[in-house]
């Protein structure tokens, strides 16, 4: 399997990680993923975590989670306890994140979803890392208007307000690439957040939401390279002006290719047939998922 380039910094002060979120069984997309990573953090002498991305209390499950943990090991991965569960540090994200409400750089959004893709059909707009881009309806609201359904109670997410974040951080922000899939730039990269807009900080029932809380675990947790599929690489762009606003070293960068179907998409947790579960159940091995993860690779010239 391809793997990241080998860090710049000396392997004793490398720290890598994987971070599965419980909403379903793990797939082939995973194996690769979580592979990727091992390998790095192995080939450096480096120290691997494994974090449970569980903020998603309609969602997440504890069978999941078990099956996680079964199915990793099953891989022959290893990892450094404790386990670090998001659940269990949601204050700890509504700190950070009232730190830039304090800051005047969040608003709250009442727009439903359903809202958000009508307007998208209507204006087509562009796709983001969290689908069509925001288009900042709510952000026009008055003080007045806004505190009023505030008080009524109305159901909302706060978001960040990018144009006044982007005030706050220097112009030539950039992050350091070094990963393996060829369609991508290495090096020296320069941010460009507007292709996120303005993403949600804090989700309706969750004190944060995926973009806030892996920033602030990776700064936690000290993690130097962060190694995953380059169907997060957009995100990267956001969580770079989070880490400048938080004021967060910036951690390098190893985005891989992203196995996908027969149809060309991502594998879905929704595909039950692809799930680790279901292969084991099937007699595969994990030489037998190494295989077919060349062979996907291969097919996709990677």
């Amino acid at each position: 399997m391809s793997k990241p380039q080998h860090p710049t910094q000396t392997a004793s002060g490398t720290v890598t990680r994987f971070a599965p979120s419980p909403t379903g069984f793990l797939h082939l997309g995973h194996a690769y993923a979580a592979w990727v990573a091992f390998e790095f953090a192995t080939d450096n002498h480096a120290r691997f975590l494994l974090r449970i991305e569980d903020t998603d209390q309609t969602r997440c499950q504890p069978e999941f989670e078990r099956a996680i943990l079964e199915d990793l090991r099953w891989l022959g991965l290893t990892w450094q306890e404790p386990v670090r569960r998001q659940s269990e540090h949601l204050p700890l994200y509504a700190e950070y994140i009232q730190k830039l409400s304090g800051r005047g750089l969040t608003y709250p959004c009442f727009c439903s979803r359903k809202e958000i893709l009508e307007t998208s059909h209507q204006q087509n707009l562009p796709i983001g890392p969290d689908g069509p881009l925001y288009p900042g309806t709510c952000r026009m609201l008055s003080e007045k208007d806004t505190a009023r359904r505030l008080a009524s109670g109305d159901a909302h997410v706060l978001r960040l307000d990018l144009e006044k974040a982007l005030q706050e951080v220097s112009s030539d922000l950039c992050f350091d690439e070094q990963g393996s899939d060829n369609d991508l730039p290495k090096g020296s990269t320069l941010v460009d957040p507007t292709n996120a807009g303005d993403i949600v900080l804090a989700r309706k029932g969750s004190t944060t939401s995926y973009h806030a809380s892996v920033v602030i675990d990776d700064h936690l947790q000290g993690i130097t390279d962060v190694v995953r599929g380059r169907d997060l690489y957009s995100a990267t762009h956001i969580h770079r002006v989070l880490q400048e606003l938080w004021g967060f070293a910036a951690p390098r960068y190893h985005h891989h290719a992203v196995l996908v179907d027969e149809n060309g998409r991502k594998f879905s947790k929704r595909d039950r047939d692809h799930s680790l579960q279901a292969m084991k159940k099937a007699g595969k091995t994990p030489a037998d998922l190494k295989e077919m993860i060349e062979e996907n690779l291969a097919a996709q010239g990677q």
